[in-house]
């Protein structure tokens, strides 16, 4: 195998090709801040289920608000080369979006996460959108299968040494 070139985007390689955590001991502590956003779309009647309180498990959004939370603490425990990290934030909001294509609805779900720390946190802001619209979708599976998670990705990013970004429409 050849090794990979030293000057690589794919910082989890050493220059052997070996899979490695990265080193960010020597790294300046910064204020990071990440923003993650996706959708659930669902059945207009699985929509007016969860925003009734009516759903036999109880609160769907307040559950899966404290899923995507909790996922976000975890986030170093599922990646495998993610550090772990102190977060001193992490908020998820959810927002209802209306009839689209073929009377098709959808929960749009928006996780900051924030930390002071040598690395970012852009994995924990898209591990608590995952895990919480997983959430949703676990709640609410015995009324609607067809459910479909759909474009979670990377809104914005803030801190560090590559400084910002913000993705279009983010």
């Amino acid at each position: 195998m050849t090794p990979p070139d030293p000057r690589s985007p794919l910082t989890h390689f050493d220059a052997q090709g070996q899979a490695h955590m990265v080193d960010v001991g020597a790294k300046p502590a910064t204020h990071r801040v990440a923003v993650a956003g996706g959708r659930i779309e669902m059945l207009p009647a699985t929509r007016a289920l969860i925003e009734s309180g009516s759903a036999r498990k109880g609160d769907v959004l307040g559950i899966a608000r404290i899923a995507g939370i909790m996922a976000a603490k975890k986030t170093s425990d599922l990646i495998p080369l993610c550090h772990p990290l102190a977060l001193s934030r992490v908020a998820i909001e959810f927002e209802a979006a209306g009839a689209g294509q073929a009377g098709v609805e959808a929960i749009f779900c928006t996780a900051t996460v924030e930390t002071t720390g040598p690395t970012g946190v852009e994995m924990e802001a898209l591990t608590a959108v995952q895990v919480a619209l997983l959430t949703i979708y676990d709640m609410c599976k015995a009324a609607d299968r067809g459910m479909t998670i759909t474009g979670v990705r990377l809104l914005q990013k803030h801190g560090g040494k590559s400084g910002s970004y913000v993705a279009d429409g983010g």
